[in-house]
């Protein structure tokens, strides 16, 4: 009877680990059946705006201006520089990204030479404390619009959390000071680092990567963190 039980048992469990697996695989999708357009436009120049900042962090935009371009190069684009195109664009009387969200994207190809322009929201720059811990989160949302056709190519959304939580071996004090100075000395730009190489690395491959063209069915795409764009929108 016990081993009876026992296979019960062992049966119930791969069931439940093949209906979580089967979750995690339909969750990610594969970037040709995420950005068709993307693979349609093949867009080479990427002219990437101030970023919209909707935190009460006044320096995040500038910090997280220095962050971005790396990883959409090492995708395979070529990246206006962003020291000179913002430096222009603030010469138009623009400081804010949010300013630039209803302008024709056409005209970023006349001014810059752009194929697509590239919109962030910072939307969390935080940091919290609670109790005993504390955390750190950056969290930015992309979209990547061709100078073109007007259309969205790409758009995604990442956010990373870390715990700043000091050692409560020294007591509840020891823990509250530790974790402010946890907190204090976590920098935010290797996050904002980490979330633009995780969702950036769902761009297809641009026409100055070596693999360029040949990742249309790689799977890479979390559909919950990707608003879709389907050749039918």
């Amino acid at each position: 009877m016990t081993t009876i039980l026992n296979r019960v048992k062992r049966v119930a469990l791969l069931a439940i680990l093949a209906v979580g697996l089967s979750g995690c695989a339909t969750s990610f999708i594969s970037k040709e059946e995420a950005f068709p357009k993307m693979y349609q436009a093949k867009p080479v120049a990427i002219l990437v705006v101030p970023a919209i900042n909707n935190t009460t962090a006044a320096e995040a935009t500038e910090y997280y201006a220095t962050t971005v371009a790396e990883p959409l190069t090492r995708m395979g684009y070529y990246v206006l520089p962003i020291e000179v195109t913002n430096r222009l664009i603030q010469e138009q009387g623009i400081v804010d990204g949010a300013q630039l969200t209803n302008v024709d994207t056409g005209l970023f190809k006349t001014m810059y030479g752009a194929d697509a322009v590239m919109f962030v929201n910072i939307n969390q720059w935080d940091t919290s404390y609670f109790v005993i811990g504390g955390n750190v989160t950056v969290g930015i949302s992309y979209q990547l619009v061709s100078t073109t056709s007007k259309e969205v190519l790409w758009q995604y959304a990442d956010t990373i959390v870390v715990d700043t939580g000091g050692d409560s071996g020294g007591g509840i004090i020891g823990a509250i000071i530790s974790t402010a100075i946890n907190t204090a000395f976590t920098d935010y730009v290797p996050l904002a680092k980490r979330v633009n190489y995780t969702a950036l690395s769902t761009i297809p491959f641009g026409g100055y990567h070596e693999k360029t063209g040949t990742d249309q069915k790689a799977q890479a795409v979390n559909k919950n963190k990707a608003n879709v764009v389907n050749a039918s929108n």
